[in-house]
Order: C-alpha cells, then structure tokens, then sequence
C-alpha cells in the first residue's frame, strides 16, 4: 500500500499524536462485530483499493459462510488513526484494523493489541512468523512477540527517466550498471551533476526516516546500534554520508519533493522528463502509465560506494487485531486469509501498488514484466528494513527527527550538528 507523504505524517502529528499516548492507556472496549461470527475491519485507501478489499471479503466469505465480514473505509489517511483512537476510547472499535508505520510502535506499547505468535505458529495460520521478510516487521515486534503484521510493502527504489538521462548527455544505464556490480555512488553523483548542468533536477526525494537513513545504510554508515541507541553523531562513516547528502540538496541537485511548489509537484515534474531520478515504490507504476510515459523509466537500487547491494529502507503498514475483540477465532482466520500468500497475490495481482511482504507471492511484482527490472522492488524488499524501532515507538519523533534534516538540506545546519541534534533529541524522547 502507498504510504502516506510527510506532509500528512506532519499534519497527524500535530493533530492527532499528543492525544493518542493518554487515550490509548485509557481505552477498554471490546471489538466492533456483534457476535463472534462477525468481523468487522478497518483501513484507508483510494477507491480502487476498497473496491479490492471488497471483493476480497466476498471471497472470503464464500469460503467461509459461517463468518461475516464488514469493512469499515477512511478514505484519508489523516483521519484515519485519530477516529480509530476515538473508537479504541469508546470500546466501538473494529475487530481487524490497518495501522500506519509511523503508528505501529504507539499501538504496540499502549497494550491495546492481540498478541499474534502463538496464533501465527498454530494450526489455523496461513502466515507463520518466518514465511515475512523479517526486516519488515519494525516496531510491530517486540520482546519476542508479533502484535501485528505487514500487509504489504513498498521499497524506495530509485526511479529514473532514459529521456532526461538523454538529455543530459548521459549514455549509461544505471539499472545496467547496477547488474554489473558497477552502480557506485561516485557514478550516481555523476550522473546528477550532469542532470543538474543540464538545467533538471538530478533527484527527488520524500523527507522521511527512509530517504536519510536509507542513503545513510547505502553509504556504510551506522544510525542505530544493536542496543537501540543513536550512534550516527559518533560515526565518521555517518557524518560524511550526511554532509555529502546536505550538500546534494542545499545546492539543488537534490530536491525535497515535499516543498515543491503546487502545481508543479513531485510527481507533475517527473512525468514531463525534468528530472532524472525519484525515489518512491511500486505505486509510481500508476503515475508514469497515467500519463502515458512507461516506457522511458525503470527501477534501480541505491547507491553504494563499492556498487554492492545494500539494505535500504521498505515503507509497510500492518494488520493488528484489536485485543478486546469478541471474535478472535473469526478474526484471526480473516487476518491470517488476508496477510497470506494467497491473499496478497488476490490484492496486489492485475497493477498492484505494493510489493507482498511474505513468501510465496512475487509473481504479482514480475506478472506484467514492468518496469524492465522489477525484480530489484524484491531484491530490495529482501533485504531492507523498516523504520528503527526505538524511533518508531514515540509519537512524533521520526517526524521530528525529519524537520531537523530539513534544516540541513535547506542549509540551516551542518551534517554534524543536525545528528547531535538527532542524538539528542532521540535519548530525550526515549528517556521520557
């Protein structure tokens, strides 16, 4: 499933953030079906979506007539977490429901979610804990126990456009390159100096925890170390990686999508060739064939300094089921049927927006052999990660931590003084 940009993660956080940890504690209900044959489950999406997800239930139902299943859609994402807070408040909410990265860890730590081990390693799972790319769980799991599960997931590969390459005068292929153990960042850098000298944009970027800390992993460098702390201020590594990446952007070579001017967005300049590369997932499938320019782009991963692959950051959203439901059997039947391999191949098949987060289902990446290396959104997807946990489990700070790096990119700080700011900032919040 697409994620939500950062400008809607800004505008929930101010919004919604500061009532979730005090309401979380506080809620008692039980779930939104009215038997235990009932399930009722919640999430966002755009009507294409929906209209999958009801026929999703359709199926299920035929295969399961003692089970009935009722969706209840948010259309946005910004609505979405603070009516599902109201509703875990109140004791209405639904019994199966869709929760974002940037919310998982909060959900987790409020003790409002089913435990989900014992059940996935039971006879009744279609989804065993090993059969997920482990790297994609994040925040979700914790001491040992799975609380919820990704649905999906969207790698931020790195897209990019022959015909803008062209015009800057540029002949190599980076996904070419990429084969050949070939794609340096030296090369990258190239490449977008060139785009840059040719009067387009070399690279656009979402400003969240996966643009800083992916080209910080692709780089070398450490941000967290195995015990949960920030140690990215203390690693040479880190710091140099950050100050190359500040310096993309605060001489316009790289641009912030985020603060594009409207009219003239991220995705507007991408499909009108003034930009070489734009770092999103398999959603933009939907935006370059909308405007009928598939074939001058394709895919490759980041970056890195001696051409190997490296891990870099998977955005996921997950499925919880609520611990107070009074369906548990039904809804765990549902929530295992909807996460398995099965299930993803039934929601992503025919231009799906995502990647399958488990096993058994990477036909729907490679079904239409679009984009020309499609099996890199898998590649990536293997190995990545998705948010640190000890960043992902306080409200707010992935975002705070993302305004502090636009200081930098709007040359307002320097790469070692905005990841002491972060180090700070990190031990404060995860001290409180």
């Amino acid at each position: 499933m697409r994620r939500a940009n950062s400008m809607t993660r800004r505008l929930l956080a101010i919004g919604a953030v500061g009532a979730m940890t005090v309401g979380l504690a506080a809620c008692s209900g039980g779930g939104g079906g009215s038997d235990e044959n009932t399930v009722v489950w919640s999430t966002w999406g755009t009507p294409e979506e929906l209209t999958r997800f009801e026929e999703f239930n359709e199926e299920f139902m035929e295969r399961h007539p003692d089970i009935t299943v009722e969706l209840q859609p948010v259309a946005s994402y910004g609505d979405y977490h603070s009516k599902l807070l109201a509703q875990l408040t109140s004791g209405t909410a639904p019994d199966v429901f869709y929760i974002g990265d940037d919310k998982i860890g909060q959900f987790v730590d409020a003790g409002v979610l089913l435990p989900l081990t014992g059940l996935m390693e039971s006879d009744a799972s279609q989804t065993r804990p090993d059969d997920f790319f482990p790297g994609l769980f994040g925040a979700a799991e914790t001491d040992g126990e799975i609380y919820a599960a990704p649905n999906d997931s969207n790698p931020d590969v790195l897209w990019y456009d022959r015909q803008a390459l062209e015009a800057a005068g540029i002949t190599e292929d980076p996904a070419t390159l990429a084969e050949n153990g070939e794609w340096t960042t030296e090369k990258y850098l190239e490449m977008n100096d060139a785009l840059s000298d040719a009067g387009l944009i070399g690279s656009m970027f979402w400003n969240y925890w996966a643009t800083h800390y992916s080209w910080i992993s692709a780089q070398g460098g450490t941000a967290y170390d195995e015990s949960g702390a920030f140690v990215g201020n203390e690693d040479p590594v880190t710091v140099a990686a950050v100050e190359t990446l500040g310096e993309e952007f605060q001489d316009g070579t790289f641009v912030v999508a985020d603060t594009m001017p409207e009219g003239a967005g991220a995705d507007s300049v991408f499909v009108t060739h003034e930009a070489g590369f734009f770092a999103q997932g398999r959603y933009t499938i939907g935006t370059v064939s909308s405007a009928g320019e598939q074939d001058s782009y394709d895919i490759v991963r980041w970056p890195t300094p001696d051409g190997q692959p490296a891990p870099t950051g998977v955005a996921t959203s997950y499925l919880a089921i609520n611990g107070k439901t009074d369906a548990t059997d039904a809804a765990f039947t549902f929530w295992t049927e909807f996460l398995s391999a099965e299930g993803q191949i039934f929601r992503l098949s025919g231009g799906g927006n995502a990647v399958p987060s488990i096993a058994g289902a990477d036909e729907v990446v490679l079904e239409d052999g679009y984009p020309a290396h499609a099996q890199t959104f898998l590649d990536m997807r293997d190995i990545g990660f998705e948010d640190y946990a000890p960043e992902a489990r306080v409200p707010g700070l992935s975002t705070d931590i993302s305004d502090l790096f636009l200081k930098l990119y709007e040359g307002k700080s320097d790469a070692q003084s905005t990841l002491d700011e972060v180090a700070d900032l990190v031990e404060e919040k995860t001290a409180e």
